[in-house]
């Protein structure tokens, strides 16, 4: 992988893959996006409406978001995707948006959540609640994260979709909260709707290979208390949020999503400084739990991820290294107390 602009970037993670527009082409009905300028929304809206396009499926694709970045809403426009600027808060209005046969809930809160609690809660949970009964009538694509799991033993392989729930923080339960009001109205009201328990995205400006590659460039210590993670590059990741309404029942059908393997952040680190021809300062003794999702059953539905962890490794070491721009969004995926 070797991309040195922006816009090859934003081309490269747009693109669909041929199982995308064999979806697109399958399903019936438009596709609204509710929270669609975070940061994956933009290349996930563009890539439904490149599929949707080659597959010769004429459909709205709609996405819905407050849109501070002027640059991210015109960027979506001239791929086909209409706009729509709207605070999702303001509960009381969300009867003028559009209806669509198909959602995608990317609409979420992480960092500044301690300090400002109930604004966490009520961006994911009480907007949750809010939302699905709004589009009840919907098949429901609901992003959720890897959080909603305890610690697991890394010797164990990472959480299952079967394994109970154990958040640690109120970020973390406030996503739970988010799956249990999806389930209720699911339930009650009969929606199709899939849960998506993501981590970790990444791409060559933000993810925790990013946090670690930058680490390591500017000869900061990398810590490996929490000493391994899984990821996924954002393309796969989107690919599998697009083909994933098959998948939607009631109640709620889960899916963890994420790449194969655990991976050692020391190995991350070293395998950078061998790429920079930088020795890592490593800090810390690795912890015998971490946030650790199995994604087994994501891939024998989907398949593996297209990009390997190789081919991100290379990315973006090139990337830092050209001075390519950065998102400056920080996982925090060393957090190992829930406090984000």
């Amino acid at each position: 992988m070797r991309i040195e602009t922006e816009t090859e970037l934003e081309e490269l993670l747009a693109r669909p893959y041929a199982e995308d527009v064999e979806a697109l082409g399958k399903l019936e009905g438009d596709l609204l996006i509710l929270g669609v300028a975070g940061k994956m929304g933009p290349s996930l809206a563009l890539r439904a409406a490149r599929a949707s396009r080659e597959a010769g499926r004429r459909r709205r694709i709609i996405g819905v978001s407050r849109f501070s970045n002027s640059e991210a809403r015109r960027r979506l426009e001239e791929g086909g995707v209409e706009t729509i600027a709207f605070d999702l808060l303001d509960f009381d209005r969300l009867g003028e948006l559009p209806e669509a046969e198909n959602v995608v809930y990317m609409a979420a809160r992480k960092f500044g959540s301690t300090g400002d609690e109930a604004m966490t809660w009520a961006m994911n949970t009480l907007l949750a609640a809010r939302a699905a009964e709004r589009w009840a009538a919907s098949r429901i694509v609901a992003f959720s994260s890897g959080n909603v799991y305890p610690l697991v033993p890394v010797s164990g392989g990472g959480a299952t979709e079967e394994t109970p729930p154990g958040p640690i923080g109120e970020y973390a339960q406030s996503v739970l909260g988010r799956e249990r009001l999806f389930e209720y109205v699911s339930r009650r009201r009969g929606t199709p709707v899939v849960l998506l328990r993501l981590n970790y995205a990444v791409e060559l400006r933000y993810g925790v290979l990013v946090d670690v590659a930058r680490k390591v460039w500017e000869r900061r210590p990398v810590d490996v208390t929490m000493g391994h993670v899984n990821v996924i590059w954002q393309g796969d990741a989107n690919s599998v949020a697009l083909r994933s309404f098959s998948l939607c029942a009631s109640p709620p059908a889960v899916l963890n999503l994420t790449g194969p393997g655990t991976l050692s952040v020391r190995q991350i680190a070293l395998e950078f400084g061998r790429r920079f021809g930088i020795e890592p300062e490593i800090i810390g003794q690795e912890a015998e739990t971490a946030l650790l999702n199995n994604a087994s059953r994501c891939h024998s539905l989907f398949g593996l991820p297209r990009v390997s962890l190789e081919e991100m490794l290379d990315g973006i070491a090139q990337w830092i290294r050209i001075g390519g721009p950065l998102l400056d969004k920080p996982t925090h995926f060393e957090v190992r107390n829930g406090k984000f």
